[in-house]
């Protein structure tokens, strides 16, 4: 089996994508590090290995980790190794965690978020709107970043005196490009961070999910000081990240289809269509790091051996042609059905799955009704992404937004 190096730069996803599709639903894969692991990339198999018992979290059924072969300065340690949460356990303490979590995160709940994104959208529109006119902007840093971000610190009571921070640390976080010698001090420094968080809490609890954990810890569920932390830290990274990317990519593939486009300002194709669509096409996650098998595991025609690890490999399977037929390459908002498990699947489905849809679903048909005029700034072969081997993300977004509707001329 022919060892596919993943690129730390993502200079191309698609094709990255394409070789791991065309190796079979078990590649060999090369991580940034010289870090040898399996990737699954067909739908079926993903979905099948997503529920199999016999892949598991625990890091200590690796058998490069049992070796001592995986450095502490390794750029990629602290998605592989963040502490434990429900991100690194499985079974009853996995169940023990999540549901805390997505008891604050059912779609009943988070449907009540609906007015305070709306007020948040709106205010990043007149933000816009203010800018001088055929001015180039880039949209990620002005409009896609602070709305998530702004709905997740307050979903977890994180002031946002401590974005600029959290940004700085996160971007060093998930970069295969951070330094080696800069690791451990910038996990200590995330650890730092969400520990003060987690005490101001503690000290002034509010109507948060973080001080929700707190008293939960305090009435018996047993939440250890670490589980709260890392589970702070796990949901602030991937409850920003993740929306961030999707309404870039939503953006994106709006703007280089634009007969599609057309369909979707006209009313002709459903906002739903266009953000499902855009999960499965351009996933926003395109890694998920690592799982373990604790025994010998049939893939297809292949085997995942016993204590090697496994990578799921969304930007691959989201264009399975098994799975979605021969146009599975194509961006088709108007699809259907459109089955994807781009939020995961099984007991360990993303429980903020909901929360994404729903600002993803405020923010981008408020967007174009402002602005119907909006286009990139620059040839879409021009947009780079950002050296992170999880995230679909791009380094920026530039567009010219255009006449904002309703105003001058």
């Amino acid at each position: 089996m022919t060892r596919i190096a993943l690129d730390p730069f993502v200079r191309d996803l698609d094709g990255e994508s394409a070789a791991l599709r065309a190796a079979g639903p078990l590649a060999e894969v090369e991580l940034p590090g010289g870090v040898h692991v399996y990737a699954v990339t067909r739908h079926a198999e993903a979905r099948a290995l997503l529920t199999d018992s016999r892949v598991v979290k625990d890091i200590n059924v690796w058998n490069a980790w049992r070796r001592g072969e995986i450095p502490m300065d390794w750029p990629l340690i602290g998605l592989v190794n963040p502490g434990r949460s429900m991100l690194t356990v499985d079974g009853a303490d996995h169940r023990r965690l999540r549901t805390l979590v997505a008891q604050a995160l059912t779609v009943k709940r988070v449907e009540r978020l609906r007015a305070g994104i709306e007020a948040l959208t709106n205010a990043s529109l007149e933000k816009l709107a203010a800018l001088p006119a055929g001015q180039p902007v880039d949209l990620k840093a002005e409009f896609a970043y602070p709305l998530p971000m702004n709905v997740i610190s307050e979903l977890m009571g994180v002031d946002a005196a401590d974005h600029p921070r959290l940004k700085e640390l996160f971007e060093k976080f998930f970069s295969t490009q951070t330094p080696p010698e800069e690791v451990p001090q910038m996990m200590a420094d995330l650890a730092k961070l969400f520990t003060k968080i987690v005490d101001d809490k503690r000290a002034n609890p509010g109507d948060d999910l973080t001080s929700a954990l707190i008293a939960a810890s305090e009435n018996g569920d047993h939440l250890t000081d670490e589980e709260i932390v890392n589970t702070l830290q796990l949901i602030i990274a991937a409850g920003h990240e993740t929306t961030i990317s999707l309404i870039v990519n939503v953006v994106e593939a709006l703007q280089t289809h634009p007969e599609q486009r057309r369909k979707v300002l006209d009313g002709d194709i459903g906002w739903e269509g266009v953000i499902e669509e855009t999960l499965r096409w351009n996933t926003p996650t395109s890694h998920v790091l690592i799982r373990f098998a604790t025994e010998d595991i049939e893939v297809g025609d292949r085997i995942l051996p016993k204590g090697e690890g496994l990578v799921i490999s969304f930007g691959a399977l989201g264009r399975d042609e098994e799975q979605y037929g021969p146009t599975a390459g194509d961006f088709d908002a108007a699809r259907t059905p459109n089955r994807h498990i781009a939020f995961g699947h099984g007991p360990h489905v993303c429980p903020g799955a909901a929360l994404s849809r729903l600002e993803a679903g405020i923010a981008l048909p408020a967007l174009y009704e402002r602005f119907p005029e909006l286009d990139l700034a620059v040839p879409a072969s021009e947009l780079r992404n950002k050296p992170i081997v999880t995230q679909n993300d791009l380094h920026e977004l530039p567009v010219k937004l255009g006449c904002p509707f309703g105003g001058d001329a």
